[in-house]
């Protein structure tokens, strides 16, 4: 079974990582999560699970209006061939988490390894970033520095690259 929020956040405590949760509607987008600025600080993000030519699979996370180019990503991460997005079977099977749930703290599921964890560089500017807590009826802050030291206990080393071309509405 993959874990569930109160797992991730017992993970959490035991790391001693401060974080807030809120609770919402269900969020499937990130056009629907605007509703929730203002409400909660921090960066909003977006996260797009990818898989390259050879299926080695790739967690992307950027600022909710980060441009990002795919058709070139892939020379950048070192990918073999050109990215396309996984299946929700497939982010089932590597994430543990349903479409409209992705999130770096589906790290918590990925007990193999399989999934690299890309982190937007100018999205790590930010002191606070948001997340689904593996469920997509709330939203997690967690300070930048905190998120990365989680990813790395649950043995996912984050590559902070510059992934974003630009950012709409800056």
């Amino acid at each position: 079974m993959p874990a569930a929020p109160d797992d991730l956040f017992a993970f959490l405590d035991k790391l001693g990582i401060a974080y807030a949760t809120v609770h919402h509607p269900p969020l499937f987008t990130v056009e629907q999560s605007r509703a929730l600025r203002g409400q909660i600080a921090g960066g909003h993000t977006k996260n797009l699970f990818l898989k390259d030519r050879r299926d080695a699979l790739y967690l992307v996370v950027a600022p909710e209006n980060a441009e990002i180019e795919l058709k070139s990503l892939h020379r950048q991460l070192g990918a073999s061939g050109r990215f396309s997005f996984g299946s929700a079977d497939l982010m089932r099977e590597a994430l543990g988490v349903e479409p409209g749930s992705v999130t770096p703290f589906a790290a918590l599921n990925d007990t193999a390894g399989r999934v690299a964890v890309v982190l937007d560089t100018g999205m790590m500017a930010h002191a606070t970033l948001n997340f689904h807590p593996l469920v997509n009826t709330m939203t997690t802050s967690i300070g930048r520095d905190d998120l990365v030291r989680f990813l790395a206990a649950t043995g996912h080393a984050a590559r902070i690259e510059p992934v974003a071309m630009s950012a709409k509405g800056d």
